[in-house]
């Protein structure tokens, strides 16, 4: 019988409330994203509150699956950061608990998160994309708040242009106003000037009221035409006017149904049948335009027998002589066969520009809803994967709180959102296949995420930076120098009486190797890819050795002697041969001659570098037996 068990319920209580504020967090990051999108149709426009509380409302729901995913990564990777940085998972693996073991109750939890995400895009979200979707644009529809700004022409109204010189805020009053009228077109405009002005708003919100004050407006009495040398025009001196502006100012929603045929408000169930309907049309056009294109345009409209018309067919144009059967034409013939074949050219061209432009929009649309409904499945399958990115992740860093891993989040996503976002953009404009690009960032993040729970499960150092150090450092040649210390407790003294002999042994050891092998002379190249062996041993030999003595030497209370040893070079034993163990890689790398060569020159270069070390060694041998014989005399007085 399955049952809960307390470790379930603490893991799930620590990522639980976690979770909660993550959560809401990510959703406020891209609700205030997406609100900067729409600034514009915001602000300046007198929305209610109501109607404003209806964009977050709706824009929120909308936001709900993509705020999941970094939700659930931030969430996983804090989580588990605190349970590494505690030693609480470290307690937990040292019972016998594998990784998989303590992340079973996320795992079945996250299952949730995904069908409640799947059913947001599927059932809440094409609602709220309906809705959504009318209020932008019912916004964008909506007039400006009437706000005239100082010494600045104000266009907002349509057909006025106005000018104010200055304004009084408390009392409403404008002065020195401008005011161009251009609906009867604009070089018939009606220019009215006036020392001062007052705006009202009708009680319906459909007009302006207007009082001017102490001005004079200019009128053409007739149309003005660009033949007319003098337009007589009507000059009127006022001491007060009024006129009404049709200003609509007042919120409209528009039809829901405006937003019917996009993509992102329709379900499953809808898209599936309209790509079915998408596909079906597609093919049933592009075969009539086929076989109208192979009767229409290269039939010939003349009255022709069907003979004739199958003697046509069977022509070849090599067997006549087009330049001859036109130069014996008269010109007016000419003309005429010319224009005739321009005008049915010009026809066909823009007939099959119009049926190509109708069957790309087509397309069009057709992979805009494919990608709607593969988004709906790889968006939800993201908070799974996000899960085995995060908590095996954390575990590794073993950092807890909202430093490290907000950081490592936040890369993280970024790199999704830019190959999800590439592999939309391709799927779209039919770059690629639809189910390509809208898969790509689960092809790429699936496999990181195996890799790197396998990796925390079995308690690799996958992000520790000293291994990656001494990689490339091994990779250029680049290596640590030896620092031997004093110890403070010491079990064993050296053996002074013999460590000299055997310095002196080691010696002729390593001038009989650099007499033998020829260190500073360039490898054969072919014998260097050819040959069977692919290790050294008699350096492994004098490696191992050295090693030896220095590890017994280090027991020495003498400081000379220890600095004396920190002289010895840590040799590279394998870096001066073949680079692979195996024959047919090294063959292979040899034939492979940009390959090879770097790798000759590599070897190359261990080997100088090893002749040195050979030198080295010697002289530091003779330093240290010097020291070791002086000690020894001290120790004998």
């Amino acid at each position: 019988m399955l049952r809960i068990k307390k470790l379930d319920i603490f893991i799930l209580k620590s990522f639980g409330l976690l979770f909660a504020g993550t959560f809401f967090i990510c959703l406020f990051i891209f609700m205030m994203q997406f609100l900067w999108r729409y600034v514009d149709e915001l602000v300046g426009k007198g929305l209610e509150m109501s109607v404003l509380a209806q964009f977050f409302f709706y824009s929120g729901l909308t936001l709900v699956p993509i705020s999941l995913p970094l939700a659930i990564l931030l969430a996983a990777l804090i989580t588990f950061g605190n349970f590494g940085e505690r030693f609480e998972l470290l307690a937990m693996k040292a019972a016998g608990i594998p990784l998989l073991r303590i992340m079973r109750p996320l795992i079945v939890f996250i299952g949730f998160i995904c069908c409640v995400s799947f059913y947001f895009q599927n059932v809440v979200g094409p609602k709220a994309q309906a809705k959504l979707g009318t209020l932008v644009i019912s916004m964008k529809q909506k007039s400006p708040e009437l706000d005239i700004p100082e010494s600045v022409f104000y266009d907002e109204i349509d057909g006025y242009n106005l000018y104010v010189k200055h304004k009084d805020r408390k009392t409403g009053m404008l002065y020195d106003v401008l005011i161009y009228n251009f609906e009867k077109g604009f070089e018939n405009a009606q220019i009215i000037k006036a020392d001062s002005a007052r705006l009202e708003m009708t009680a319906d919100k459909q007009h302006l009221y207007l009082h001017l004050y102490s001005g004079e407006q200019f009128e053409n009495l007739k149309s003005q035409n660009m033949s007319q040398k003098n337009v007589p025009y009507r000059r009127e001196s006022f001491r007060e006017k009024h006129a009404i502006i049709e200003f609509d100012s007042d919120f409209n929603m528009a039809d829901e149904g405006i937003m019917s045929n996009a993509p992102s408000s329709k379900n499953m169930k809808t898209l599936q049948a309209d790509i079915d309907s998408m596909k079906l049309q597609n093919d049933s056009v592009g075969r009539a335009y086929f076989n109208e294109a192979m009767k229409g345009p290269y039939q010939v409209a003349a009255n022709l027998t069907s003979r004739d018309t199958v003697r046509m067919e069977e022509a070849r144009i090599e067997d006549y002589d087009i330049d001859s059967l036109l130069e014996v034409s008269t010109l007016a013939q000419k003309q005429k066969v010319l224009n005739t074949a321009v005008s049915r050219a010009e026809s066909a061209a823009s007939d099959w520009s119009f049926k190509s432009f109708s069957i790309a929009q087509t397309e069009t649309s057709l992979r805009r809803h494919m990608t709607a409904w593969h988004e709906k499945l790889t968006l939800s399958l993201a908070c799974l994967i996000f899960l085995f990115i995060g908590a095996p992740l954390g575990g590794i860093i073993r950092k807890g709180g909202l430093g490290m891993p907000v950081v490592v989040s936040v890369l993280l996503f970024i790199v999704y959102y830019i190959i999800n976002n590439t592999g939309f953009k391709m799927a779209r404009d039919g770059k690629w296949i639809v189910w390509m690009g809208m898969w790509t960032s689960t092809a790429i993040l699936a496999p990181l995420g195996a890799f790197l729970t396998y990796k925390s499960n079995n308690d690799s150092v996958v992000l520790n930076a000293d291994a990656y150090i001494n990689f490339f450092k091994k990779l250029v040649g680049i290596r640590s120098r030896r620092h031997l210390f004093r110890k403070e407790v010491i079990i064993h003294d050296p053996d002074y009486a013999t460590l000299p002999g055997r310095l002196q042994q080691l010696s002729e050891e390593c001038r009989t190797y650099a007499q033998q092998k020829r260190l500073k002379q360039a490898p054969n190249y072919f014998k260097l890819w050819m040959g069977s062996a692919t290790r050294d041993e008699v350096m492994v030999g004098i490696n191992d050795r050295l090693e030896a003595l220095i590890e017994e030497m280090s027991n020495t209370r003498s400081v000379s002697l220890l600095t004396a040893l920190n002289n010895y070079p840590v040799i590279s034993v394998h870096a001066h041969v073949r680079p692979f163990r195996i024959y047919w890689l090294n063959i292979l790398c040899g034939v492979v001659f940009p390959v090879g060569l770097f790798f000759y020159f590599r070897i190359w270069a261990f080997r100088l570098r090893l002749e040195k070390d050979v030198e080295r060694i010697i002289k530091t041998n003779n330093d240290v037996i010097y020291i070791i014989e002086t000690m020894n005399k001290n120790q004998q007085k």
